[in-house]
């Protein structure tokens, strides 16, 4: 993306996590923030129960690494003058305001597009920016989990209740990602027609993106899969299929959801090796019959040896199975560090660097190479000259509010 220029007016993760993306592949993204308020969620100071320091927030650096902040108040007369003046200079357009805002500020498509006709641009919104919806607001929170059914398929009905979501941007992350996919074809297609278009991607439509494997059988057959409470032993129909807990109280879980030409090395790694003669359990169809009683002898097999005994000792196992970790453990996994999954930015208040999580695609296996995220307006000044404004203009736009 190098060469290419984003100009981003948004806030939250959902849509600048979009512009951190292209930003990680050699974008210069602009983000315009307020000269007083700058993005709403630099004010987050408690997620979940956790204190999070605003000088130091891995909440505001994951969507907003490797960019540059300028602090332009748009809903003046001349902050939307220099707007249009950036415009003129960018590939991409990247919003995520509601439809009535961006009319009432006049940065919808037909403004930008009136300073620059091929300009690329690019909307995230709760619900689509079609339909009765498309002015209403929302976060991961209620689009994404809530309203898709995502939340209620991620919770077992004997609780009574959805699950609240437990992973604060989940889908606001998947979405950028989307919408950073979009912008690329986009990009794409301009280079080969010269035709710049608009493109939309709403949380609504990544979570169903995201279930639609779910939602296209439901459809079919008219019902759904749900989760299950959490037990320990095969699933139902298939003893190699399911969570077991070792003698320390880890959790391994067994995938194999073709059991056939593995039950033989399933069973020796698992040291009882005798049950692949059994013919009750020698074949799939035996197997999958008789679950239960397999699944009872698997559970005592793992229950016998601690966690890092199977995690070492299943790597020359067939069938497919995986370690059951937290997203802390994650962080010293030999093979996610291998595949340099973290990478670290200097942070702004000095301290020692922080670790991010690097996007999904990874090019010619190189490493991310970005920098932190720009403090609040952190740019303004040098960015307008580099611009071309002169400083005697930067002066007035300041002392009258309109820039920081």
């Amino acid at each position: 993306m190098k060469g290419v220029r984003v100009l981003e007016v948004a806030q939250f993760t959902f849509v600048p996590a979009a512009g951190a993306i292209l930003a990680d592949w050699g974008a210069d993204v602009i983000k315009v923030e307020h000269p007083v308020r700058g993005d709403t969620q630099r004010g987050f100071i408690n997620l979940g129960g956790i204190k999070v320091d605003p000088n130091r927030s891995p909440f505001m650096e994951h969507p907003n690494r490797g960019k540059r902040s300028v602090g332009i108040d748009i809903t003046t007369a001349e902050g939307a003058e220099l707007l249009y003046e950036i415009a003129k200079t960018a590939d991409v357009f990247l919003t995520n305001y509601l439809p009535s805002q961006r009319q009432k500020f006049k940065f919808d498509v037909e403004h930008i597009r009136k300073a620059n006709p091929r300009i690329i641009y690019a909307r995230g919104s709760a619900y689509g920016d079609k339909g009765p919806e498309r002015d209403v607001g929302g976060f991961d929170g209620t689009a994404f989990w809530s309203r898709s059914g995502i939340g209620y398929t991620m919770s077992p009905p004997e609780l009574g209740g959805p699950l609240p979501q437990g992973i604060p941007a989940f889908g606001d992350s998947i979405g950028g990602m989307n919408i950073a996919g979009g912008i690329s074809a986009a990009l794409f297609h301009r280079e080969r027609t010269g035709e710049a278009v608009e493109l939309d991607v709403s949380l609504l439509s990544t979570a169903w993106w995201a279930a639609g494997t779910s939602v296209d059988m439901g459809i079919d057959y008219g019902q759904v899969m749900r989760n299950r409470m959490p037990s320990v032993g095969g699933n139902p129909g298939n003893p190699f299929n399911g969570n077991y807990q070792t003698a320390d109280g880890g959790t391994i879980n067994l995938c194999i959801l073709t059991p056939g030409p593995v039950i033989r090395d399933t069973f020796t790694h698992l040291g009882i090796p005798e049950l692949a003669d059994d013919p009750r359990f020698a074949d799939t169809k035996s197997l999958m019959q008789n679950w239960k009683e397999v699944g009872e002898r698997v559970a005592a097999a793992f229950a016998a040896k601690p966690f890092e005994y199977w995690r070492q000792h299943l790597k020359t196992m067939k069938g497919q199975w995986a370690p059951v970790q937290s997203l802390l453990d994650l962080a010293s996994d030999e093979q996610a560090l291998a595949n340099d999954m973290l990478f670290e930015v200097e942070s702004a208040d000095g301290g020692k660097p922080i670790k991010l999580v690097r996007g999904p695609v990874q090019f010619n296996h190189q490493p991310v190479q970005t920098t932190r995220a720009p403090q609040a307006s952190e740019h303004t000044e040098t960015f307008l000259m580099e611009l071309g404004l002169e400083w005697e203009r930067i002066e007035k736009l300041k002392a009258m509010g309109a820039i920081a």
